[in-house]
């Protein structure tokens, strides 16, 4: 019988991404007029629950995730909408952190589809696969109920169909280049489409940014009257000392400093993600200076229990293979600070593929410092820049002797782990990089098992 149902919804979510699979590829139009059109129809699903909404160019993800485990901690039931998925993208909607299964995923799916239609011909360009996906989280959140919702944009924030839930608490992580033929070539375009999240009364929790963004982000909430708290400015990290699996931090909140608090996490990047995790939650909560902090058992149990899948995760070990979704220069930087501090390789070779409207080349010079070779190759993706397109950039930015070519991943794979034992090496290690795509498809090889 347990096979049966298995069998059952495999069937199910194979259909149901078969469905989603065919609004692809679609023309991205900047208004919301498709989804407000889909959600009015089912209700308003979004109206029922609260939110925090999270943009920036890194670190979502991971941020978003850590907010997930604060509020559960506490109590609340909780929704989770990130993107993109690493191996199944049940993983993008979640109910107290798991993602929904086959069956679940598919009755949201039934549920949200024949408006869809409807939808579809009102207007002259049909949903994406991404609305549609939207539509479904915030149905399946009104469906549980949630008492809270953790939402990540999709791509940018003013015109992102996530942009609906109009939250009460904003989170804006760093922000650089990235998606520039969509976002703009400069930060502060960029900057300008990531402050569409901010609405009136908001509270904003803002990373360390840019200069020209943080004047952007500051211009929106003036105009229209949210309260921005900063990083480094209301609240931060006092103290990270490196330990055993992670970090220990000592962070300074809105509502007081929280001791001996240990991430799982490694890199200081991921210290910057739980700071900001933190005072998000704390502006939910309404703690501050007035009211105090939060229980700090609490604070320390949730931050303990936090995993984030396909970033600085090791998969194995003997040789050491870690895998990081790092897909832009500033992510990049980021990975090669986190393993530079955390790792101590003889030897450490890098699988790379990415896609080709990413910066390869800024991708290959952020990590020239801490790795000693590359295997280039490719993943899936249609979107995947080819196999001798990569080689070229990375002969040009790391010289011909320190680079190889596998076409197809295993391949690379297994020549990067046979390169990191090269001359007996007892300390090598592998990183495969450059794209959440391929981090997924890698986990798949070396990991089998949920990501969610």
């Amino acid at each position: 019988m347990a096979d049966e149902q298995a069998d059952e919804g495999v069937a199910a979510l194979a259909r149901v991404e078969k469905g989603l699979d065919e609004r692809f590829p679609s023309r991205m139009v900047p208004d919301l007029d498709r989804i407000t059109d889909l959600l009015d129809l089912l209700g308003s699903p979004q109206r029922g629950y609260p939110s925090i909404h999270i943009t920036g160019t890194n670190g979502k993800t991971t941020t978003a995730r850590m907010i997930d485990a604060l509020l559960r901690e506490f109590g609340m039931r909780t929704g989770r909408y990130t993107s993109p998925h690493l191996e199944s993208v049940t993983e993008r909607i979640a109910l107290d952190g798991v993602p929904l299964d086959a069956d679940r995923f598919a009755a949201a799916y039934d549920d949200v589809a024949p408006f869809a239609e409807l939808v579809d011909g009102r207007h002259e360009d049909p949903l994406t696969f991404f609305e549609l996906l939207t539509a479904m989280a915030f149905a399946a959140f009104a469906d549980a109920p949630v008492e809270i919702a953790v939402v990540e944009v999709g791509l940018g924030g003013r015109w992102d169909a996530t942009n609906l839930v109009q939250a009460p608490v904003a989170v804006v992580t760093p922000i650089g280049l990235d998606h520039v033929g969509i976002l703009g070539g400069t930060v502060e375009a960029i900057a300008g489409e990531k402050a569409g999240i901010i609405h009136p009364g908001a509270v904003v929790v803002e990373a360390p940014q840019p200069p020209e963004a943080a004047a952007v982000l500051d211009r929106r909430a003036d105009d229209v009257g949210a309260t921005i708290v900063r990083a480094g400015v209301d609240f931060g990290v006092r103290s990270r000392v490196v330990a055993v699996g992670g970090q220990m931090l000592e962070i300074e909140g809105l509502g007081g400093s929280y001791e001996e608090i240990f991430l799982p996490l490694h890199g200081a990047h991921q210290a910057g993600n739980a700071v900001c995790a933190l005072a998000a939650v704390e502006a939910f909560f309404g703690a501050g200076r007035d009211r105090g902090r939060l229980d700090i058992e609490v604070v320390r149990a949730a931050f303990a229990s936090v995993t984030s899948p396909g970033r600085m995760e090791v998969v194995r070990r003997s040789p050491t293979v870690i895998l990081d979704g790092a897909h832009n220069p500033a992510g990049a930087a980021a990975l090669a600070a986190a393993l530079d501090e955390a790792f101590s390789f003889q030897r450490l070779v890098a699988v790379v593929s990415v896609l080709s409207d990413k910066d390869a080349a800024g991708l290959l010079e952020a990590l020239d410092p801490v790795v000693d070779s590359v295997v280039v190759t490719t993943n899936s993706s249609p979107r995947a820049l080819p196999v001798d397109d990569l080689a070229a950039i990375a002969v040009d930015m790391l010289g011909e002797s320190r680079v190889d070519v596998e076409a197809r991943l295993d391949d690379a794979i297994e020549a990067a782990v046979t390169a990191a034992e090269e001359d007996g090496s007892v300390s090598g290690g592998v990183l495969v990089t450059g794209s959440i795509v391929t981090v997924g498809e890698a986990r798949r090889l070396l990991a089998p098992g949920p990501a969610g």
